[in-house]
């Protein structure tokens, strides 16, 4: 299953951060791809805002890993400058894997096979106006439906498509 969200603004871009991020819980892992200043941090600032987190949530390109802490910790990923998935592995991405965390993973397609794993959910950014963007999201296998279609009408979402439903 996969669907296409357009939002209009920043705002909309972190609130549905904030939603996927309260629907993914614990343990979740987020690949985002998509063109230099498509959202992807902007998305990762509202997956922080559903875990309580209050520090200002920035790309860690130089740094390659931030971590926050709130209700769980997040692991803000950014595999920009990684040339392909043994420099991933090096980095030792593994082990925030493992955690009770969320994971949020800029540039995830720099990991290759390495992020195909149950819990993830796949994202691409594109730009399609001034401060529209296009995301195309692709869930686990196990996310309810029902309760997808519920959130994303209760934040006033427009669905450009779905598929495989």
């Amino acid at each position: 299953m996969r669907f296409v969200v357009r939002t209009h603004s920043p705002e909309e871009t972190r609130l549905l951060g904030e939603i996927l991020a309260d629907l993914a819980g614990e343990g979740a892992l987020f690949a985002l791809g998509g063109d230099l200043g498509a959202g992807k941090t902007v998305f990762i600032q509202g997956v922080a805002r559903a875990l309580g987190i209050d520090e200002v949530v920035t790309s860690p390109t130089f740094t390659l890993v931030n971590e926050y802490h709130g209700r769980c910790p997040l692991y803000h990923v950014d595999l920009y400058r990684m040339s392909g998935p043994v420099d991933v592995w090096d980095l030792g991405l593994e082990d925030y894997l493992e955690g009770r965390g969320v994971v949020a993973v800029e540039w995830a397609d720099k990991a290759g096979e390495l992020l195909d794993l149950p819990l993830v959910w796949k994202l691409f950014f594109s730009i399609s106006g001034k401060e529209e963007r296009e995301i195309e999201v692709v869930p686990p296998p196990e996310v309810e439906v029902s309760k997808l279609k519920e959130a994303l009408t209760l934040g006033g979402f427009e669905v450009l498509e779905w598929r495989g439903f």
